[in-house]
């Protein structure tokens, strides 16, 4: 059986190189998208400045400024070595996702399947013009949108914790469920571990559905509800300080979960 033509569209932190480097071992991946940085216009920085938004995201980069000290994340996903894609001539940069020239990249490399991680929402022709697939880091439709694996823990609910694989439509996170990645619930686990272990797990999982969708085994099924589509804004220190506490008084002490995969065909 012939592999799936692959484009990869991704983001940069280690988590999204390590997802696209297995897809590379197990497919013919033909091209690595990123998307160039964001660039400041004066809307954007006067919509920033107000004092509400200010603040939030002060806090909020300060914030990961603490949690990311020391890059706990690329030690996780590459141990002692430097985050790096295997293949860096195949990649990429498109103003965004949704730009023309990635449209036109698309047309001109005709990949079987775009494979996605970690990109601003996409929309318009590229929808209709190629079979897209999202890694989404929580469980649809309960856990839709930003920072689920928190919110999943804040509600008490470890166990749907996990990531989602599914095809794209012009919804946000609402497409065909593909997969459900659960990771295991250790009594130490933290929001970043637990993502971080998800995004892991569902790496070999995203290569598995890859080939499966390719020779017509995977269909998918038609998520039930809309669930809740959290925003990156819903989420404050009140929160933060209540999930610590949560967490320091033991709340997954008692929890026993092992790794659980669910694959959804129709």
């Amino acid at each position: 059986m012939s592999e799936p033509r692959i484009m990869v569209l991704c983001g940069r932190s280690p988590r999204h190189l390590y997802v696209a480097n297995r897809l590379c071992e197990s497919s013919n991946v033909i091209a690595i998208v990123h998307e160039a940085p964001a660039r400041w216009t004066w809307e954007k920085l006067k919509r920033n400045l107000k004092p509400r938004v200010f603040f939030r995201k002060s806090w909020r980069w300060l914030r990961d400024r603490k949690r990311y000290t020391g890059n706990p994340e690329a030690k996780f996903f590459f141990g002692e070595e430097p985050p790096r894609l295997e293949h860096p001539e195949l990649v990429h940069e498109v103003p965004e996702v949704s730009s023309t020239e990635m449209l036109l990249l698309a047309e001109r490399l005709k990949p079987d399947l775009v494979c996605v991680f970690g990109t601003s929402l996409i929309k318009g022709e590229l929808l209709e013009r190629f079979t897209l697939i999202n890694l989404h880091g929580g469980l649809s439709p309960e856990y839709r949108g930003a920072d689920c694996t928190f919110w999943a823990l804040y509600n008490g609910e470890p166990e749907k914790v996990g990531c989602t694989l599914h095809f794209i439509d012009a919804g946000i996170d609402t497409g065909r469920l593909i997969a459900h990645v659960s990771p295991e619930v250790r009594p130490d686990d933290d929001e970043l571990t637990l993502f971080w272990r998800a995004v892991w797990e569902s790496a070999d999982v995203y290569a598995e559905a890859a080939r499966r969708i390719h020779h017509g085994e995977l269909k998918g099924a038609t998520q039930s509800g809309r669930g809740h589509l959290y925003q990156v804004k819903e989420r404050l220190a009140k929160h933060e300080k209540r999930l610590d506490a949560m967490l320091a008084e033991g709340m997954l002490l008692d929890v026993h979960l092992d790794k659980r995969i669910t694959w959804f065909d129709g």
